[in-house]
């Protein structure tokens, strides 16, 4: 059985003070005010779609499924005998290829806010803390690899953020965030906004009987929309010290950036 802990590692302040604040997007008016309702709505929102969240994943996913998401892992570096940190786990998509392909010998270690989502996590070996990326609840050093999957537009700070990433990945660590990006095209941006503002919670709702589940695939795409550009993650990812940062497309629109700990 997967296990959940209330534990948590407090970033040093001093660290952090000198750090300007970097939103992944600014403040969606028609969810939440300020920040702290930002958090409360993400919660709620989360675990109250938690049990159905993976059945309309899997049918509107847009091929972001089981093969995409090992190919993404490999491509990241993930091996074998890795300590694996899967940040925003929620119910385990990722972080079940990841278990996979570690095998035995190595391990998983999950973090989202929402416990809701976790308890949907029926992965056996996998430890579940409750946490948020800005203040990981895990020592330094922690891990050789740290995944993210399509969590970074529902952070707070991408500085306290990524410096948290750097301080639990050992030296020579990987990093992957898959994150869904706009397209580049006019006529891609207007397809993509269309199926996931009007296509999607339809359906949504239709599978579920939910409108919370209809609302999260809403929310999504405004999410996407209003994102900072790519060039913005990498750069702050650069600031927290990573290096060999890059990012890889799929699709015109799954981005997977990377990154190493420098030794």
């Amino acid at each position: 059985m997967s296990t959940c802990h209330n534990a948590r590692v407090p970033l040093d302040p001093s660290s952090s003070a000198a750090k300007p604040v970097l939103p992944p997007h600014a403040p969606l008016s028609q969810y939440y005010g300020d920040e702290d309702e930002h958090q409360r709505f993400l919660r709620r929102m989360f675990d109250d779609t938690a049990v159905d969240y993976e059945r309309v994943e899997r049918l509107l996913a847009l091929g972001s499924g089981v093969r995409y998401r090992r190919q993404s892992l490999r491509r990241a570096g993930l091996e074998r005998g890795m300590r694996v940190l899967d940040v925003g786990i929620g119910t385990g998509l990722l972080a079940r290829e990841a278990l996979a392909m570690v095998g035995d010998a190595g391990s998983v270690t999950g973090v989202d806010p929402s416990a809701g989502m976790m308890a949907q996590v029926h992965l056996p070996g996998v430890t579940l803390l409750q946490g948020r990326a800005e203040a990981l609840p895990v020592e330094d050093a922690h891990a050789d690899f740290l995944g993210m999957g399509y969590a970074l537009r529902h952070l707070s700070d991408l500085h306290a953020a990524f410096a948290e990433f750097a301080r639990v990945l050992r030296p020579g660590g990987r990093l992957l965030l898959l994150e869904i990006t706009r397209p580049t095209g006019r006529i891609a941006t207007w397809a993509l906004r269309g199926y996931m503002r009007a296509v999607v919670p339809v359906v949504a709702r239709w599978v579920t009987g939910h409108a919370d589940t209809a609302q999260l695939w809403r929310y999504y795409w405004d999410t996407i929309e209003a994102c900072i550009d790519p060039s913005q993650v990498l750069d702050a990812l650069r600031r927290a010290g990573f290096g060999d940062v890059r990012r890889h497309v799929e699709l015109g629109i799954f981005s997977e950036y990377t990154a190493t700990r420098p030794t």
